[in-house]
């Protein structure tokens, strides 16, 4: 009887040993040198836009004024030799304050400074009613720049690499699981929708005003939602100062953009001005 089951005990080994040996001959690790993915580095460059300061287009130093009076279209400055509107930097000489603005036209010209403040401008630059400050004034240009980073690419073994063990045997779903299947499985993707209409205009939209705080640009935006007007409020930064604008379009035609300029002139945003974005 003991050596029956010395006999099976042996037996039981060598079946353990020999289903060992054929998982191992399975296992999709034990090829990991011929079929595992290999990964490698590669450089990819993106476009990145920023402000940059062009004072060859635009730049004065001279002394600036604020009336006192409350102004809309945010923060912006005027001066007699603009000669179409711009986004500028605006700083005070006197205290190193500045801030993000437009720059108009100033069409009337009354003694003393030539450089009009608006009051949002003259706020964000410490600027007091009736007291002229040594402003500087410079046009800003959108630029491109490219900026190239590694990132890590990971190739996939070739298709034939890749083979099923010839052990593994494939059933055939029961009905029941099969249906249950398809009932879990996730609906398929709605189709895309499709692209709007892209603008022949070079500068579709109507640029209302510039603000340095956020909850006038959201109120000056909804004011022309309410016109009916299709406005975004986009926020930007430059030299850690943060701005809004606001801008309404994009208009798809000309005669679009001159009446979306009408209602929001009409509306009291007599500096309001085609930009670009």
């Amino acid at each position: 009887m003991a050596r029956f089951t010395m006999t099976r005990t042996l037996v039981g080994i060598a079946a353990l040993l020999l289903v060992a040996g054929c998982m191992e001959g399975i296992n999709p690790l034990a090829k990991k040198e011929d079929g595992a993915a290999t990964v490698s580095s590669a450089q990819t460059s993106r476009r990145i836009e920023r402000d940059v300061e062009a004072p060859d287009v635009f730049q004065v130093s001279e002394k600036g004024l604020w009336d006192g009076r409350p102004s809309l279209g945010g923060v912006w400055v005027a001066h007699p030799d603009v000669k179409e509107p711009e986004r500028v930097i605006i700083r005070n000489e006197s205290n190193g304050s500045f801030v993000i603005g437009a720059l108009f036209r100033r069409e009337r010209t009354n003694p003393g400074p030539r450089i009009e403040v608006s009051s949002d401008a003259a706020e964000a630059l410490g600027m007091l009613a009736g007291a002229p400050a040594d402003i500087t004034v410079t046009a800003l240009r959108r630029e491109e720049t490219a900026s190239d980073e590694a990132v890590a690419v990971i190739t996939d073994p070739a298709p034939e690499e890749i083979s099923a063990p010839e052990s593994v045997e494939t059933t055939a779903l029961d009905p029941i699981e099969a249906a249950s299947a398809a009932i879990d499985a996730p609906a398929p993707a709605a189709p895309a929708a499709p692209a709007p209409a892209q603008s022949t205009l070079s500068k579709p939209y109507v640029q209302i005003g510039i603000f340095s705080i956020q909850a006038n640009a959201n109120r000056t935006a909804e004011q022309m939602r309410n016109l009916g007007l299709a406005t975004e409020v986009n926020q930007s930064s430059i030299k850690g100062k943060t701005f809004w604008r606001v801008v309404v379009g994009p208009a798809m035609t000309a005669a679009e953009r001159a009446e979306t300029l009408s209602k929001v002139k009409a509306a009291g945003f007599a500096d309001a001005y085609s930009v670009t974005d």
